[in-house]
């Protein structure tokens, strides 16, 4: 008897202990809006305060379901400034399939709307301090990291190829490494002020095989396979969706291709959102890899470095397959 009892209660002793923890997860995303707020935070961050505009909530009602999926492990969050941001997270094969069926599902079209609101928002005032501060840009980014600390050890990184594409050139100089390299090379900015500065840049050194374009990375993402390399210089942290950028400039890449992006690791200098009109405090190295993989992109090679004022510098490459 006391073998057949042992028999019995072995199977419920070698239940493993992540099960308890996976019943809870799964408990905390077991409701339409949490599956909804997850749905969302697939690509990209948002704040409180947009969640609830995106949501129509009040925000502790809101603030509720971010609590539940926080301690479940379901969203991640990090302070910018006065706010916080929110943003998918959680590992496992079965949050995997979750996720893959939940993204599979179109968000709503009340939901789009308020999403290309606050997208359009987040641009616009971006655009705005371009447009206003452009020139005493050089002045304020040199606060934090002039182009002498990225810009030839991202030169270092450069593939040969045809064709080059250069998102967020700013005063041009990275465009003094393209032009001898590539046949063709294009500059994208979606300031017009800035773009006239990259294109007096050029004009002074005679950089004639460079095209000049006004826009945003949909404009890349028109004209799918076309580059050999993509450089993103010091450009996510004034974007209003870095995790779009991504997805439209995997499409723009020739297979094979590379990207390569030098930024800001995260911190927590404030005073940068004011100065340079910063409208994120950098990335983790590890959300970059996320947002790159969930473009389709591999990661490559990467240098990073500290700064003696207290940033931290990351320059990444990843490749299209």
């Amino acid at each position: 008897m006391p073998d057949s009892q042992h028999a019995i209660q072995q199977p419920e002793q070698t239940i493993p202990d992540a099960i308890p923890q996976l019943a809870a997860t799964l408990k905390a995303a077991g409701d339409p809006l949490r599956l909804e707020i997850l749905r969302l935070l697939s690509q990209d961050s948002y704040s409180v305060l947009e969640l609830c505009r995106i949501f129509t909530l009040r925000q502790p009602a809101l603030s509720h379901h971010l609590k539940v999926l926080a301690q479940a492990g379901l969203v991640s969050k990090r302070r910018e400034g006065n706010n916080l941001f929110y943003r998918r997270s959680g590992d496992g094969e079965a949050l995997r399939g979750l996720f893959a069926s939940l993204d599979r599902l179109p968000l709503s079209p009340e939901r789009t709307a308020a999403v290309a609101t606050i997208a359009r928002e987040r641009a616009e005032a971006s655009r705005r301090f371009f447009a206003d501060y452009g020139n005493r840009f050089r002045e304020q980014q040199e606060l934090i990291a002039g182009y002498e600390v990225y810009g030839p050890q991202v030169a270092q990184l450069l593939k040969p190829g045809t064709r080059a594409l250069e998102v967020g050139p700013g005063e041009g100089e990275f465009l003094a490494e393209l032009s001898p390299r590539f046949d063709n090379v294009t500059a994208l900015d979606l300031s017009e002020t800035m773009l006239t500065r990259a294109r007096q840049f050029a004009d002074d050194r005679n950089l004639a095989n460079i095209d000049f374009v006004c826009g945003d990375t949909r404009e890349a993402a028109a004209r799918p396979q076309s580059a050999d390399s993509i450089v993103v210089n010091m450009v996510l942290h004034h974007t209003p969706e870095p995790a779009q950028i991504f997805q439209d400039l995997q499409q723009a890449l020739k297979s094979g291709g590379q990207l390569l992006v030098a930024e800001l690791q995260d911190h927590r200098q404030d005073w940068a959102r004011e100065a340079c009109g910063d409208l994120w405090l950098g990335f983790a190295p590890e959300q970059l890899q996320a947002w790159a993989e969930d473009a389709g992109l591999q990661d490559g090679r990467s240098v990073y470095s500290a700064l003696r004022n207290g940033f931290q510098i990351q320059i990444r490459e990843f490749l299209k397959p």
